[in-house]
């Protein structure tokens, strides 16, 4: 199997467009410093997500990255910033170069200067696939009509496209239009009685200030903790590295307009925080935290979330009220369309052999989490039946 070589930060060699040039960044004090650029670049890439935004993956870097691991290639031209990769190496199951963010990320992308046209995406692939000399890059959770499709699309080497992780959309309607999409009318009036009930509880709700971001974080991390005590919770959540993270991404998220935190209270007190994220195209709910106050009290907590979802989804532009990943029943009373994100492979001619062992591996998990399907029906099956 091909082993990964020696990083080379600097040039990459490749045919170019007049005036373009790529490099390798594997320094994350240069990722640092790169904040206003990449800001810019961001700006000008319709497609990009805030996990693409420098204040989440630079953050993510500094939780969960791996000395020596960070592959960022660039594409100049002249000295503006039209193209960006945010990579990291990998070395199993085989040697690749994935996405920053990794599995709190919901999407994952490249970002391109959409008024560059062709001249971006022919550096960007240039870039990457000298970078990959001796890897593999597998772009993971890559939603539809991504930038990172153009580059795919443009790719000389072996490559396959796979689905990734399932994510549920809604069209961003306020939340009296969304209740109006429900398929019966019994499901309509329980939604209109629970915001009923939230109004006469007494719940309100506000987006906070910016200077305010990091202590409601910290209150949200607190809350969620406190309202999965003794269930089963995804336990990254509730990690100091996860912490320091999110308090430090989401404060500048809140001041360049990525994100929102909105505080719910009741009686002057909190008892809800939430994490909105903001792109030109999406809105979505990225984690919450809910008193179990709350439900003791008969608050329906995931309409209360979804009202205030709704009304930032509503911005010109903005089409999309994602519910992100995750297929959980309570999504689906909302009757929202259920959007796959894919997994991109690139390889070149002499990493072909990497590909095919991704390839195998990615089969044998679906096997995998098939068979622990079917094993949970039986159980439950069997259970149901004494």
């Amino acid at each position: 199997m091909t082993r990964p070589g020696p990083p080379h930060p600097g040039p990459l060699r490749g045919p170019l467009p007049p005036g373009h040039t790529i490099e390798l960044v594997t320094d994350e004090r240069v990722f640092a410093g790169l904040a206003a650029e990449w800001r810019r670049l961001y700006g000008r890439c319709d497609t990009a997500t805030p996990f693409q935004s420098h204040a989440w993956l630079r953050s993510w870097w500094r939780s969960y990255g791996s000395p020596g691991r960070l592959r960022l290639v660039l594409v100049r031209d002249g000295r503006e910033l039209v193209a960006a990769a945010p990579l990291m190496l990998v070395r199993r199951p085989v040697p690749a170069l994935v996405p920053l963010g990794g599995a709190i990320s919901d999407y994952g992308d490249v970002l391109l200067d959409d008024g560059r046209g062709p001249d971006a995406v022919a550096a960007l692939t240039t870039g990457l696939a000298a970078a990959a000399r001796t890897a593999l890059v597998d772009l993971r959770e890559v939603r539809p009509g991504a930038a990172a499709e153009r580059v795919y699309a443009r790719w000389r080497g072996p490559r396959r496209r796979l689905d990734d992780s399932l994510c549920l959309e809604l069209p961003a309607l306020p939340l009296d239009e969304l209740v109006a999409r429900l398929p019966s009318a019994k499901s309509r009036q329980r939604v209109r009685a629970q915001l009923r009930r939230l109004d006469a509880l007494g719940v309100k709700s506000r987006p906070v200030l910016p200077d305010e971001a990091d202590a409601a974080v910290r209150r949200l991390l607190e809350l969620h903790r406190l309202q999965w005590r003794g269930r089963k919770v995804t336990g990254e959540h509730l990690l100091p590295r996860f912490r320091e993270h999110l308090v430090r991404a989401v404060g500048p998220m809140v001041r360049s307009g990525d994100a929102v935190v909105t505080e719910f209270r009741m009686a002057d007190e909190v008892v809800a925080v939430d994490v909105t994220l903001l792109s030109s195209r999406l809105a979505g709910g990225y984690l919450y935290g809910a008193h179990p106050l709350l439900r003791e009290r008969k608050a329906d907590v995931a309409v209360m979330l979804l009202d205030a979802c709704a009304s930032y989804a509503r911005a010109p532009g903005r089409g999309t009220l994602s519910l992100l990943r995750g297929d959980e029943p309570y999504k689906h009373r909302w009757c929202p369309e259920p959007v796959p994100n894919q997994r991109l492979l690139l390889a070149r001619r002499r990493t072909a052999p990497l590909l095919a062992a991704a390839l195998c591996d990615a089969a044998a998990r679906r096997r995998g989490k098939e068979l622990l399907r079917r094993r949970e029906e039986r159980r439950e099956h069997d259970g149901g039946g004494t």
